[in-house]
């Protein structure tokens, strides 16, 4: 068992808290019930939450948290927008997969998030240790980039584009789509007033055009191992699932890791597709797949 310090997460109170495995004889949540971060790139859904005012990151984290709690779905926005849950124990690395996430894609619109996972090595209760990828199919393959770097400058007027730079020199922007979300602006509010900087693992734009006499935008998915993509191997009944011994370090070496306290889901993709938007992940739970029986694998 781990004894935690106090910690204020997604403006809970978590004083003094015990934490085990799995098999430890003890009922856990099989849901993430914390949130510790939500930063979300720019995006036609950003900023437009009703019922709800969101400026500082608990605010941003409540909000996650009561969506995730109530199976609603959020956006993590263009490339490199993320969201880092904990649970109430950790994840035991077993056979099969350990981790199902759900999200919204449908059979020609797929819209590819990384999952990255830690360990809670020094024992504090904070994502704060190493993260490791999930790697899935497009692992090494031509047009995916690690470190991929993407920085978002803030707007100085509503209604205008969001305009990005990367580590390599190109430059673009997420649209402003003003006939269908006609919020001021999508860049968080809760964001550096100036740029939002984001690095994360950049895969190959998956997104055509299909159209021949108006737009017909499909973004194709890929072989397995991604969140929000429609894959035939690792996709049934809403969830992808996640095997723990997929995980890579910063070197790409494979990693054994035994337990995984803490989930962190990132846009892997950078494309924008017209009267579509960006492409976007979007979720609406994460579970530990070994303990709700109510998931098929």
């Amino acid at each position: 068992m781990k004894l935690f310090p106090m910690v204020i997460t997604a403006g809970l109170l978590c004083l003094s808290c015990t934490k085990g495995t799995e098999n430890s004889g003890i009922s856990y949540n099989a849901a993430c019930n914390f949130v510790y971060e939500f930063m979300p790139a720019p995006g036609q859904f950003i900023n437009d939450y009703p019922g709800y005012s969101i400026t500082s990151g608990s605010q941003a984290c409540q909000y996650a948290l009561e969506h995730l709690n109530n199976d609603q779905v959020i956006s993590l926005g263009a490339f490199g927008g993320y969201i880092i849950v904990g649970f109430d124990h950790s994840i035991q690395n077993s056979s099969g997969y350990d981790i199902a996430i759900k999200s919204n894609p449908i059979l020609e619109f797929s819209e590819p998030g990384i999952v990255w996972v830690m360990k809670d090595s020094n024992g504090d209760g904070l994502p704060n240790d190493t993260w490791y990828e999930l790697m899935g199919s497009e692992f090494g393959c031509k047009g995916t980039y690690y470190d991929y770097t993407v920085t978002y400058y803030c707007p100085t007027d509503s209604g205008q584009d969001v305009k990005w730079k990367d580590n390599y020199g190109k430059t673009g922007a997420v649209k402003y789509l003003g006939t269908y979300h006609k919020q001021p602006s999508y860049y968080p509010l809760w964001a550096s007033a100036d740029s939002l900087v984001l690095t994360g693992t950049l895969l190959r734009n998956n997104s055509a055009n299909m159209g021949t006499v108006q737009d017909y935008w499909v973004c194709n998915s890929f072989e397995y191992g991604y969140v929000d993509n429609y894959s035939s191997v690792d996709y049934s009944n809403g969830y992808n699932y996640f095997d723990i011994d997929n995980a890579v370090d910063r070197n790409l070496e494979h990693v054994d890791l035994d337990i995984i306290d803490f989930v962190k889901v990132q846009t892997a993709v950078l494309a924008q597709c017209g009267w579509v938007g960006e492409v976007s992940t979007e979720i609406s739970k994460i579970v530990d797949a070994h303990l709700d029986k109510s998931i098929k694998q």
